[in-house]
C-alpha cells in the first residue's frame, strides 16, 4: 500500500508474526469469544499494523477498538483505515492535520460472482469496464475502489454508502480512479462539506486488487 499512498499517511504491512501478535486490553475486548480463529488473526494483524503505523508518525501505542460496526476507532487526532484479504493485512494512519479521511482496501484478483457483480456495478460502470483491455478482473477493481471510497466517506459523514451510490470510472493507464458521490446522499450527510468526489490509485499484481485514498483537509 506504501505505493499508493502519500508520505504524510504511515503504512504498515502484515508480516508473518503479525497475525498472532498482542492486542491491548481496549482490543481484546471487542473480540467475541466464539469469533472464530480467521476473524481472531485478521484482528490481530490489523491491530498490530496500525499501531506500528502510528509508531512511525511518533505517536505512542494506543488501542484501535472497533465500534458496533467494526469500523475501526482511532485515537483523537489520527485518521486511518484497515483492510485485510486470505494472507494479506495492512493498515494505514495520518495525523488529522493533515488528511481529512484516508480509505484503502485489498481484495483477490479474481472474476465477481455474476450475482455480486449486478449489485455492485452500475449500468454506466459496466459500459466503461467493457471497453477496458482483457486480462484483468476489472470487476474486482471497481468493487475495491467503491469499498476504499466507503472507508474515506464513513469516518467523515457517519453515514452508510451503498455501491450504488458511488459512480466509478478507473483510468488503466494511470493507474487511477476517480469516484462521484449521488448527489442524494451528500444532500442527506448529516455534515458540513461532504466529499462529493474521491480520487484514488489502484494496482493489480501478485493475485491480489489494491486500491487506496486520501481526503485532503479543505
Amino acid at each position: 500500500m506504501r505505493d499508493l499512498l502519500p508520505p504524510e499517511v504511515a503504512v504498515a504491512v502484515a508480516g508473518p508474526h503479525d497475525w498472532t501478535g498482542q492486542l491491548l486490553a481496549a482490543e481484546l475486548a471487542c473480540l467475541s469469544e466464539r469469533a472464530v480463529e480467521s476473524r481472531r488473526r485478521d484482528f490481530t494483524a490489523g491491530r498490530v499494523c496500525a499501531r506500528r503505523a502510528m509508531a512511525t508518525l511518533g505517536l505512542p501505542p494506543a488501542p484501535v477498538p472497533s465500534a458496533d460496526d467494526r469500523a475501526p476507532v482511532w485515537p483523537a487526532g489520527v485518521v486511518g483505515t484497515i483492510t485485510h484479504t486470505r494472507g494479506y493485512c495492512a493498515a494505514a494512519a495520518a495525523r488529522s492535520t493533515a488528511v481529512r479521511s484516508v480509505g484503502m482496501d485489498a481484495e483477490q484478483h479474481r472474476p465477481l460472482n455474476p450475482g455480486v457483480r449486478r449489485m455492485i456495478c452500475l449500468p454506466e460502470e459496466e459500459e466503461r469496464l467493457a471497453a477496458l483491455p482483457t486480462g484483468i478482473s476489472w470487476a474486482a477493481v471497481l468493487f475495491s475502489a467503491k469499498e476504499t471510497v466507503y472507508k474515506v466517506w464513513h469516518p467523515v459523514v457517519g453515514t452508510w454508502l451503498d455501491f450504488a451510490d458511488a459512480l466509478v470510472a478507473l483510468d488503466p493507464d494511470a493507474g487511477t480512479f476517480s469516484a462521484r458521490i449521488a448527489p442524494a446522499r451528500i444532500d442527506a450527510a448529516p455534515v458540513e462539506a461532504p466529499p462529493r468526489t474521491v480520487s484514488g490509485r489502484f494496482v493489480v499484481a501478485d493475485g491480489l486488487v489494491r486500491t487506496a485514498a486520501v481526503l485532503p483537509q479543505p
